[in-house]
């Protein structure tokens, strides 16, 4: 393990880094994630990778960030003072400290998306964001617009974080689940996994520590200790279990009876086609994911998969809202939905229910052959689906319901909520010997008299 060693002056002050933070000292790339559990050493690293660059870089500009400016003193602030005391000058007025070569590292914090005005104006050569969950999308991505200009420094941003916290799904989608948008470069995001057992000097000083985090409930055991990110603090979903949930695509029997559920919004549509078995088991087939679409845009989207697919499909169930007439057509969402061919079954809109209802159907189970299984399954195709359901958080106001917020994880979910309150039913089982007088018209009416007393 190499030695770290910083100079200033006739003064110079060495560490060993373990071989995760070495890693991070090394990580050039624009955008780096380092972390993922408790206990690895991040702010720590942090600020020394802070005054490796400012001595390697004089006239350099950092910002170091925290959400509170109590952290930020506490974990940055007096760390900072202490190590660099005699060698660079502290501004208490501009929590700022500014090095002999005219290099500066400024503290900050950014509690409300309205802090982030603070920094807009100025230009960061390198930023670092500790705990950058506990921020949201929006202020993640006004910051990173702050790390810029035409001289010669790297330009970086590093995010040191556990999993959990308001931005915890831009940062799973960036460096976990690696899904770029357009003109998100993937070459440009390196995540560096740490946890507490590669922290050796935590472990020899404080060696009880792992077992705190073992006594945790299972969900702050799995993110803080094993630094998973499909599960975390607040997850309203706890029983998501990618090896359980998530299966390869495979050819489903025609008798499978046929679903469709979608959210729609000029914002995002998200459909989904579902085939139930005859042991009332679903399978989520097939996704469509699409933002900016009107409604007749998305209505031909939806009929043209079906018309390809050449499927039956049983009923098709969308919210409440597309019901409601527009003011510039005098028409509602459904009705241009069945001018296309597609005819809306109206879900109810019982969230709490409807959440309910989707928590039993991911619950394990053990299934016929004795196999751990669970009564809805989703083919790995349907990534948005994937992604967005685990990240799903408690509501504080209102702890039996999700939060609505950040929307763009919400349209997913939601679709599948108006799929299980309806009720499907499962498919006929196969029977043999004598044909079956049973028409669709029957399967139609019992459908409707489904769960009526």
């Amino acid at each position: 393990m190499a030695v770290c060693q910083l100079t200033f002056g006739k003064r110079a002050i060495s560490f060993e880094p373990n071989p995760r933070q070495e890693e991070f000292m090394k990580a050039d790339a624009r955008y780096v994630l380092y972390g993922g559990a408790k206990g690895g050493g991040k702010s720590f690293i942090c600020r020394w990778k802070a005054t490796f660059l400012c001595l390697k870089y004089p006239g350099i500009r950092i910002l170091v960030l925290r959400k509170t400016f109590p952290e930020l003193r506490q974990n940055h602030q007096l760390p900072l003072q202490k190590d660099l005391n005699g060698v660079a000058t502290f501004k208490e007025s501009e929590k700022v400290f500014i090095f002999p070569n005219g290099s500066r590292i400024q503290l900050g914090f950014c509690d409300t998306d309205s802090d982030v005005f603070q920094y807009i104006g100025v230009e960061y050569d390198v930023m670092f964001i500790d705990e950058a969950t506990l921020m949201t999308e929006y202020q993640l991505e006004m910051l990173k617009s702050c790390v810029r200009g035409v001289n010669g420094f790297p330009k970086r941003t590093y995010y040191a974080t556990n999993p959990g916290g308001p931005g915890h799904a831009y940062l799973k989608r960036l460096f976990i689940d690696r899904q770029f948008r357009e003109k998100e470069n993937p070459d440009n995001y390196v995540f560096i996994p740490a946890k507490v057992f590669d922290n050796t000097a935590l472990m020899e000083a404080q060696p009880d520590y792992v077992d705190q985090l073992e006594s945790l409930p299972e969900d702050l055991r799995r993110a803080y200790l094993d630094g998973d990110w499909n599960i975390f603090a607040g997850q309203y979903f706890t029983e998501w279990d990618p090896s359980l949930h998530i299966i390869e695509p495979f050819v489903m029997p025609p008798s499978w009876r046929r679903y469709l559920t979608l959210d729609y919004g000029l914002d995002m549509l998200a459909c989904y086609w579902i085939a139930v078995d005859e042991y009332g088991r679903a399978y989520v087939y097939r996704e469509l994911y699409q933002s900016g679409l009107i409604v007749s845009e998305a209505a031909a989207k939806i009929m043209q998969i079906n018309r390809e697919m050449n499927e039956n499909i049983f009923a098709s169930y969308a919210p409440p809202d597309l019901w409601n007439r527009r003011n510039d057509t005098g028409k509602s969402a459904a009705e241009i939905f069945a001018e296309s061919g597609l005819y809306l079954a109206r879900a109810t809109n019982n969230r709490v229910q409807g959440w309910y209802n989707l928590k039993e159907w991911l619950h394990p189970a053990i299934g016929e052959q004795g196999q751990k299984t669970c009564a809805l399954k989703i083919f790995k195709n349907c990534t948005n689906l994937i992604r967005c359901l685990p990240l799903l958080q408690f509501d504080e106001k209102d702890p039996n319901d999700t939060k609505r917020e950040p929307h763009e994880i919400t349209h997913a979910p939601d679709a599948i909520r108006y799929f299980v309150a309806g009720r499907p039913m499962p498919a006929q089982k196969p029977i043999y010997g004598e044909p079956s007088n049973y028409s669709y018209e029957d399967e139609v009416k019992n459908f409707l008299d489904y769960g009526r007393d």
